[in-house]
This record gives C-alpha cells, structure tokens and sequence, in this order.
C-alpha cells in the first residue's frame, strides 16, 4: 500500500521536495537553492536547465534520504512559481532562451499601450489588470527578440509553459503538455469565464494557440514519471497547483469567505469566492483557486511583490544582518520603528496600486535612527503592504475579515505575526504545518488517487499552531497606517523617463 505523497515546489529562489504521509505530516525535505540572473536593470531571468536540474536533484535527494520504494509513493505533486515564462524547441527540448520570470519588468511599456484600448476587454475576459508581471507579454517579447522564434513557433515546433508545464514535460521525457487552470489563468490568455484559451487574445499578443499547452483539472493523473527518475515502479504525477492556490488548498480555506497569505519572495493574499468570479472594483485580481472534478473554485488575489525579498536585501544589499532570521532580533532592539517607514517596492508597486515605476523609499530618517528602526521598518513595510491588500479585499466582498491564516517561510517570525495583527487590529492564525503550498500540491495529488477520500478528510488535519491577538492600541496602529499611506505617496511613480 502506498504510504506518501511527494511534493514539488519550484520556487523563486529554490527548488524543493517533500514527502508527506497520510496525516500531511512532513517526513522528509531536500531543498537546492538556484542562481538569479539580472542581465539588466529591471530583468530577472532563471535557466531552465537550472530549475529543472535543482528539482530533479531534490526528488532524487528525498527518496534517498526517506529509503522508500516506488511502490509506496501514491503521487506527485506540482506547485511552482507562477507567470515565469519558458518556450522550448518540442523536439530537442531545448529552450530557446532564460526563463523570464514574474518579477521581470522588461514588458512595462508594451503592457501601459494596451490599458487605455484593451484594459477592460481583459480584466473582464481574464480577470487581470494588464501589467508586466503575467505571462503574455513575456512570451510575445520571447518570440520577437529571439533569433527565429517567431518563425519556428509559426510552424508548431516550440511549446511554451510555466514552471508546473516546464517540469512535467521533462518528468514525463517531453510526454506530456499539460497545464492546470490556476496557473493558466495567470497567463492573460485564458477565458477564466469559458475556462479556455482565448483566441482574441492570442491574436492580441501574436501568440499561435500551437505553442500552449493542453488544460487539465488541478487534480487528476496526467501522466507517469519516467522510470530514470524514480525507478522500480510507475508513480502518477496527479496534482498541479500554482503556489498561491496550493497554499489557499494546503490551509484548507475550501469555504468561500477564507483568507490566507503565504509570506515568501512576495506576499500573496487569497480569499476563496467559491464559484463565482468576484470582479473587483478595487485593483485586485480574480483567479482560478482550483478546479477539481470539474467543479471550478474562484479566489480573490493581491501580491505584494516584494516581501521575504526584503529580508534578503537588507541582508545582501545593506548588509545589516548576515542571516535573514537575525533581522528578527535586530528590530527588537527597538521599541518601536522611530518614525522610519520602508516602503519595499524593490520590483514596482502590486496590488492594490499597481505602479510598475514606483521604487523602494525609506522615509523618516533622522541623526536618531539606527539599523535597528531599518530593520524593524523593514518587517512593518511587509506587514502594512499586506494590510493595503486585506482592506481592498473588504471592500470588494463588502464583509470584514474575521481570521487571517499565514505561511510561508517569513511567518515563523513571530515578530512579523505579532506586527500583522497590531495593523490588523484582528487575529492571526499560524498552522502547526508552514508548508501548506507543498501540502496544497500533495492534498490535490493524493485525492486524484485516491490516498484521501475528499477534502472533509483532509479539513480535520489542519490544525493551529499560535494566534497572534493584537496588542497595539488602536490609536497606535492608525497613526502608523497614517505615515505608512503617506510613503506610499512618495514611492509612488518614482520613475518618469
């Protein structure tokens, strides 16, 4: 009988594989961090051979370390970074240049001439505002600035996908083609209503309908990995996800009204709407949650573009700290952040403002400040950037929230959850198990197959780690908004030429 499900997730900065039992608790974890390239200012790019290589060492690495037989892995699980761009050649599978990552703003000025004609044919088709960050313009931009690639995509031979798309091609020896909605519908080409790519806009963007993959549920088998890979038996891979939707499933927020935000390289808000699309009037995004069996789950999105990543700047950039745990003790030098506020917009402004020429301001130095109000200011610019997205979210569902459920690796500060209820001024509610992106991925696997019986099953292994209760007065935590909204101004389109 089997006894685990695998997960992989393909992060930003790392690739990772974990195995989980029948109770979703974590039994093994390899992990293999990967380079960032940033070949000019405004371009992040990753090697495909690279994220591939980093995944396939990992999965090899967990079952080593675990010793278990095929036989006793049910399925695998995809989770992955979403938007990030890839096409490759269908017959060498070799790709025809870098990965163009989500955070990758070399599309800007193509993207700010369709708002005015296009604008709202896309937010109403796709559920998106138009910007950089999805995959449209990134593969449009692939395809004119690669030497033949038009020409070659023209002629059926290139095959585009995500990461999810990426990793199953190369799991299964270039086999399978397949997407799942979640991260189809972070393209800008797939009819979130009709639950299919679009061909208006795919004539749009100049993109042939040949270079897409196919589009299968979240949760069903799609394929075998090949025997290279684990050998002795054939596993199912039965469960693909983007990283923000496998989070929403892995907190078991399956109700409509359910909020959770993964705090990573960004910070990413969800709140599932069950089955409908809820259009939202405050610059937020609607997005497929998941479709199982046929029954499509819709969520509420906001990203903040730079969360963790902050962290990591202030240690690599600044060099305040030399691990990204020792900003926690750094901020708690201070009482509070001395009037010094970071706005962390490293990648351009997300949800709800959406600027892609804003940029990183710390505002409110004085003589006084030390690297301690930085580092604090640091944890509150996540925190209130958060804030910003929950308070939008609000409004669009004309409800307040109730509970706030956290993960990802930045919530295992407690300093950071403590901050987040203060602004809140409501609950945070952090689960005993922070993968919940890789339990997302394995809970869709694991049902296709079988290995859990439905999501009731499921619902009752979640369980609370901490709550975090505010402890800011509310008078302290509006006059913080006060100065924070007031950065925000001065952040904002920073960038005119």
């Amino acid at each position: 009988m089997p006894k685990y499900v695998i997960s992989l997730d393909q992060g930003t900065t790392s690739s990772r594989a974990i195995v989980f039992d029948h109770e979703g608790s974590v039994i093994n974890v390899a992990q293999k961090d990967f380079p960032q390239y940033f070949p000019e200012p405004g371009w992040v790019e990753h090697d495909p051979h690279e994220i591939w290589s980093s995944q396939v060492s990992v999965l090899s690495e967990v079952i080593a370390k675990t010793d278990i037989p095929a036989d006793e892995i049910a399925a695998v699980g995809i989770t992955n970074q979403r938007e990030t761009t890839m096409v490759w050649d269908r017959r060498t599978g070799e790709p025809i240049a870098n990965a163009i990552v989500w955070q990758d703003r070399r599309t800007a000025r193509f993207c700010d001439t369709l708002k005015e004609p296009y604008g709202e044919l896309i937010r109403r088709k796709t559920g998106l505002v138009i910007d950089a960050y999805f995959s449209a313009s990134k593969i449009r931009w692939l395809l004119d600035n690669v030497a033949g690639a038009r020409e070659k995509a023209e002629r059926g031979e290139l095959a585009f996908g995500t990461v999810d798309t990426w990793l199953l091609w190369k799991l299964t020896g270039g086999k399978v083609h397949v997407t799942d909605p979640s991260n189809a519908s972070r393209t800008m080409l797939f009819n979130i209503r009709d639950m299919a790519w679009d061909d208006e806009l795919l004539q749009l963007f100049n993109i042939p309908r040949s270079l897409l993959p196919e589009v299968k549920s979240s949760s069903e088998v799609y394929g075998y990995v090949d025997s290279r890979f684990i050998s002795g038996g054939k596993v199912p891979i039965a469960g693909i996800a983007g990283d923000q939707q496998a989070a929403l499933f892995g907190q078991m927020c399956t109700e409509k009204g359910m909020v959770k935000n993964t705090y990573g390289t960004g910070c990413f808000l969800l709140m599932n709407t069950g089955s409908e699309v809820v259009e939202s009037q405050n610059n937020l995004l609607s997005t497929v949650a998941w479709q199982i069996g046929g029954e499509t789950t819709y969520a509420l999105e906001g990203g903040v573009f730079v969360g963790g990543a902050a962290v990591q700047w202030v240690r690599d950039g600044l060099r305040l700290v030399r691990t990204s745990d020792a900003i926690n003790s750094l901020a708690e030098t201070v009482e509070d952040n001395g009037g010094v506020y970071f706005v962390p917009c490293l990648a351009g402004m997300g949800a709800p403002y959406w600027d892609q020429y804003a940029r990183g301001t710390i505002m409110g130095i004085t003589r006084g400040t030390t690297d301690g109000h930085i580092a604090r200011a640091t944890l509150e610019g996540i925190a209130l950037q958060v804030f910003d997205i929950v308070k939008a979210m609000e409004k669009d569902v004309g409800a307040s929230t109730k509970e706030f459920r956290v993960d990802g690796g930045a919530s295992a500060s407690d300093l950071l959850m403590q901050i987040q209820a203060d602004v809140f001024q409501f609950d945070t509610v952090r689960p005993k198990i922070l993968e919940t992106t890789a339990l997302g991925a394995a809970y869709l696997a694991g049902l296709a197959v079988g290995f859990w019986k439905d999501t009731e099953e499921i619902a009752q292994q979640w369980q609370k780690d901490r709550v975090f209760q505010p402890e800011m007065s509310a008078e302290r935590a509006a006059h913080v908004l006060h100065y924070w909204h007031k950065a925000v101004k001065a952040a904002q389109n920073w960038i005119e030429e």
